[in-house]
């Protein structure tokens, strides 16, 4: 077991955090926990335990919206398809590239994926299944290199029109698939060394409090306003990440490097203000009534980290 040193205590607050978003909005365990844990580890390291502790977010997850799953199987499945050759292919890369440039192609990747979320950018696809395989191998790809899917699929989902609940268990089905499949294919790899063991160990204790403590208080918050500052809180992070690693990498040199933090911010503190001053004024005003049989509304908004 390492010291209690800065990285450690940093590791079990965000993944605590971490844990009472997922709880609390479905997902968003990764993407959370990965642009900050990725400040003092390296993927290969990082990627194996959080693969395990999300086989059984997951699969919790997926438990509790078990009644939608078969609204929904048939319109996930060519993705669920396509989800094993990009996660052989994102494992073996994981496996055998530069643990700097993976954080790099990790930073980049989920900084426009945030940010078009925030953005609330909407263009329904009339063909969900001609797009399903290569969508799936390229989710499978994101999430075997970042552990990282749930921002592409929030962006599909909504997209698409599913409802909160038909939301809820598409995403359990596809990221119980992910992260099973990816598990088995680092085991083969032979990605499951002991720091990774480790930190899989320190961090158990703060997911199993943080989900059903998450679960139990947005009843009482705003949902929406929560997910758009976890989204902010990310973006934010995520800037800092990706300029601190254009620097480890030498594609820039400080401190021009944290332009890309300074103009993430700017972007995302613009589309703040749009949020609180336009669109949530305005969804609030045309949101439907919550219904008597399950006092849920009718769609789920912009999505989240």
């Amino acid at each position: 077991m390492p010291s209690f040193d800065i990285s450690v205590i940093v590791l079990l607050g965000i993944t605590f955090f971490a844990a009472f978003v997922n709880g609390a909005l479905g997902y968003g365990f990764s993407s959370l926990t990965v642009p900050v844990a990725l400040v003092f580890y390296t993927n290969r390291i990082l990627n194996p335990a959080l693969v395990l502790i999300e086989v059984f977010i997951n699969l919790y997850v997926l438990f509790i919206n078990r009644e939608s799953v078969s609204a929904v199987w048939k319109r996930v499945y060519p993705i669920l398809i396509g989800l094993l050759p990009g996660i052989a292919v994102g494992s073996y890369l994981l496996a055998s590239l530069h643990p700097g440039w993976i954080k790099f192609v990790t930073y980049s990747v989920l900084l426009p994926l945030i940010l078009v979320q925030a953005a609330g950018i909407r263009r329904p696809i009339q063909s969900e299944r001609l797009i399903g395989l290569p969508f799936g191998t390229g989710l499978g790809f994101l999430y075997s290199v970042t552990t990282v899917s749930g921002p592409p699929l929030a962006i599909l989902f909504n997209n698409q029109g599913l409802v909160k609940r038909e939301f809820r268990a598409g995403l359990g089905l596809i990221r119980v698939a992910e992260s099973s499949l990816t598990a088995m294919v680092y085991y083969h790899l032979g990605l499951f060394a002991a720091e990774s063991q480790s930190i899989f160990l320190m961090i158990i204790p703060g997911v199993l409090v943080g989900i059903p403590l998450g679960a139990y208080l947005i009843r009482r918050l705003d949902a929406e306003t929560f997910r758009r500052i976890c989204m902010s809180f990310d973006a934010w992070v995520v800037g800092f990440g990706l300029s601190r690693v254009l620097i480890d990498v030498k594609l820039m040199a400080s401190p021009w490097a944290y332009s890309v933090m300074v103009l993430a911010i700017v972007i995302d503190s613009y589309l703040l203000y749009v949020f609180f001053t336009k669109w949530r004024p305005a969804a609030m005003r045309e949101e439907p009534p919550a219904t008597p049989a399950d006092g849920k509304r009718g769609t789920l908004p912009v999505p989240d980290p």
